[in-house]
């Protein structure tokens, strides 16, 4: 199947499961391909066939933008460079999880999250240790016996009743012998771990300049590395996201700034595309502001307004 085949499947299930999905960011460089939302729940989703072409530094770019949005990056892949992904099994790669479409399609569509993750040494099930003791007890067997039973050690035991997860196979005879379910769902959707603003995001002069009037104006303001914008800024006055682009204002600009559009319906963020000069005040939903307008703005209120009647006007 072939990237682009790949993509619109995995884009048809989003919207079945009744996703509002966004156009495709068909720009490079770019660390995701479409955001998708219901409800309340945002996914910033990167689709590959072979999933050893994701890298640490695009991880890195979409768990950050993650944290911005408040949204959960996500890969969904066919391969690995070795095997297929499984079904009902979720990955792990540079911190964000992956899954393979009929993974997906089970969640998204159906309401059946994962029961397995994969990790170093192999897959493994969450166990649900109280649940563990309970069935245990209930039986009258001491630790020593389940121990015993499976093979392993008594204080493994008592570990996995303390939450410790446990092997594929260790779960499964262990809910042989004790007739019980006793893994927990893999919650997909967890927050990965905060990162900081650090030096990876290498901005040009240009770049910096807008960082600094939008810092000036109020803007808490993320730059970007690998998104069709420059920069995710937090407005302190209204506590909204303004996606930011920067650039001459050429066809691949007009490009970008169409996609932001579609990615700020989807987000709930506002978009602007600063240019050097533009006959038009917006492309789509995206507000079209020259840079020496955006240079001369001190008040904050000023900047707000000036994208809203901008965004507002027809393109």
């Amino acid at each position: 199947m072939s990237r682009s085949a790949l993509v619109g499947n995995v884009t048809a299930m989003l919207e079945d499961a009744g996703f509002l999905v966004s156009e495709r960011c068909a720009v490079r460089p770019k660390s995701f391909d479409v955001a998708a939302r219901r409800d309340d729940s945002l996914l910033l989703v990167k689709i590959l066939g072979n999933i050893d072409a994701f890298d640490g530094r695009t991880g890195i770019e979409m768990r950050r933008l993650g944290g911005f949005l408040d949204a959960t990056p996500m890969v969904i892949g066919l391969r690995t460079r070795d095997e297929e992904l499984k079904p009902g099994v979720m990955y792990l790669r540079h911190g964000v999880p992956v899954l393979s479409p009929d993974t997906a399609l089970d969640l998204f569509v159906e309401d059946v999250p994962p029961m397995i993750y994969a990790a170093p040494g192999g897959l493994y099930v969450n166990i649900d240790g109280k649940v563990l003791a309970d069935e245990r007890e209930e039986r009258d067997w001491s630790l020593g016996r389940l121990a015993t039973e499976l093979g392993v050690s008594r204080r493994t035991v008592s570990k996995y009743e303390d939450g410790m997860n446990a092997s594929v196979e260790v779960a499964a005879r262990m809910e042989d012998l004790l007739d019980a379910p006793l893994a927990n769902p893999v919650d997909v959707f967890e927050s990965p771990e905060a990162l900081a603003d650090d030096d990876e995001s290498e901005s040009d002069s240009a770049e910096d300049s807008l960082v600094a009037v939008l810092t000036r104006v109020g803007f808490d303001v993320h730059p970007t590395t690998r998104a069709p914008f420059t920069t995710v800024s937090e407005d302190d006055g209204t506590a909204e996201n303004v996606l930011t682009g920067n650039s001459a204002f050429t066809p691949t600009a007009e490009k970008r700034a169409r996609i932001m559009s579609s990615l700020g319906t989807v987000t709930r963020t506002r978009s602007v595309y600063v240019v050097d000069k533009s006959k038009r005040d917006a492309v789509e939903g995206t507000a079209l502001i020259e840079r020496e307008e955006i240079d001369a703005i001190r008040d904050p209120d000023d900047l707000r307004d000036l994208i809203q009647e901008r965004a507002e006007e027809p393109a």
